[in-house]
């Protein structure tokens, strides 16, 4: 029975159990901490040369099994296709066309899966973003605060700014900028269903005088200049490069002279943007974010600047967003009965894989994580920002 495994898995070295779909066993080093449970015969051939969204996709249509805590099926997963595919060619992506209905569609299939799943491994603001660890002690919930009054502290808010939070998702950092600095906030979204629960937990905060949320897409913000500050997370990974162009014209002409533009979001390892990780960022691109495009921190940077506006700051928070992903993966694998019964088999092991793989990626370097501050500047070139960051973290 040996000899039916592809001999290239007979010379690894690795802590990987196999099981057939016979019950016949094979361990490929001592040890085994993660077994794959091969369902479909098809598969043995394939594991000979496993990119990572081939064992993905693989999981996810039931044809394959893993047993072992989902860091280590990750990890050891990856050294298995590091291992046989050691010369892999990227092709270069094909770009996606983004216009508004294309990209609803992509933010309703993936943010409109079922709150009450979202509620069960996000922290209590439901904030779905990269966190900020002051600590290694620091718990969820108190980094994402952190990383609220992080961004509130780099646009310098102040009480009665006018706020656009550009994908606001379920209005966490919405709510803290009107209830801790004063300000008054419009969120956008795409998602029906983040507007729905952002809404109503506005109202239970008694922020509807300071706080309005709304269906809105980056392409129809107001162009006259009548927001003081300008926050935009998570979002222009959804933009698609052919348009972070305008995207960035968008926000230049929402902003005031002398105003704040903060851009977090996901920005890739490549200059040109293509995926890494052996098949990782397809997987991504057809399970987990459909029409998902990765700016390089220059193509960002020059689109922005490009559009008129100045950036004065940039930091990674990469290694921040390892954490927070290893929190999210963790509780949702202590919630995975409960997290059975609000989405389809095939959604939880996408998000199992998702979450934790992500975890992986960042720590790895695959991708990084940066914020962007710009300013636009008066007219005659000055701006209001201090000399200094000492602010910051008074």
């Amino acid at each position: 029975m040996l000899a039916q495994l592809p001999p290239v898995l007979q010379s690894l070295r690795l802590p990987l159990r196999l099981k057939l779909w016979d019950g016949h066993e094979f361990d490929l080093g001592p040890k085994p901490q993660v077994t794959i449970l091969v369902k479909d015969p098809q598969l043995i051939t394939q594991l000979a040369h496993p990119s990572l969204d081939e064992l993905g996709a693989a999981f996810v249509e039931g044809k394959l099994e893993l047993e072992g805590t989902i860091g280590e099926v990750i990890r050891i997963c990856d050294e298995l296709s590091e291992a046989l595919l050691k010369h892999e060619v990227v092709d270069l992506p094909v770009r996606s066309e983004h216009d508004k209905e294309t990209d609803a569609a992509a933010i309703s299939y993936h943010y409109d899966l079922s709150n009450d799943f979202y509620q069960l491994w996000l922290d209590r603001d439901m904030a779905y973003s990269c966190a900020y660890f002051k600590t290694e002690q620091d718990t969820l919930e108190q980094a994402q605060q952190n990383k609220f009054d992080h961004l509130c502290r780099k646009l310098r808010l102040q009480k009665g700014d006018y706020l656009l939070d550009v994908g606001c998702g379920w209005g966490g950092l919405s709510r803290f900028a009107a209830r801790e600095f004063g300000a008054k906030v419009l969120g956008i979204t795409l998602s029906k269903e983040q507007l729905k629960l952002g809404r109503q937990r506005v109202k239970d905060e008694g922020l509807q005088n300071q706080v309005k949320l709304q269906i809105l897409d980056y392409r129809d913000i107001p162009q006259d200049g009548r927001f003081d500050k300008v926050v935009s997370v998570g979002m222009f990974e959804h933009v698609g490069h052919a348009n972070l162009a305008l995207y960035s014209e968008r926000l230049f002409g929402a902003v005031r002279e002398g105003g704040l533009v903060m851009n977090h979001g996901i920005t890739a390892k490549h200059i040109d943007g293509r995926p890494v990780g052996r098949g990782a960022g397809s997987f991504i691109g057809r399970y987990v974010f459909p029409h998902g495009e990765l700016p390089h921190l220059s193509m960002i940077a020059a689109s922005i600047s490009h559009a008129g506006l100045e950036i004065v700051d940039v930091e990674s928070l990469r290694l921040h967003y390892a954490r927070t992903l290893k929190h999210w993966s963790d509780r949702l694998e202590n919630q995975l009965q409960a997290a059975s019964t609000l989405v389809p088999e095939k959604a939880l092991r996408i998000w199992r894989l998702y979450l934790a793989g992500c975890s992986y990626a960042f720590a790895k370097g695959w991708i990084n994580l940066h914020q962007i501050l710009a300013v636009k500047p008066y007219a005659d070139g000055h701006h209001d920002l201090p000399l200094t960051r000492e602010d910051l973290y008074r």
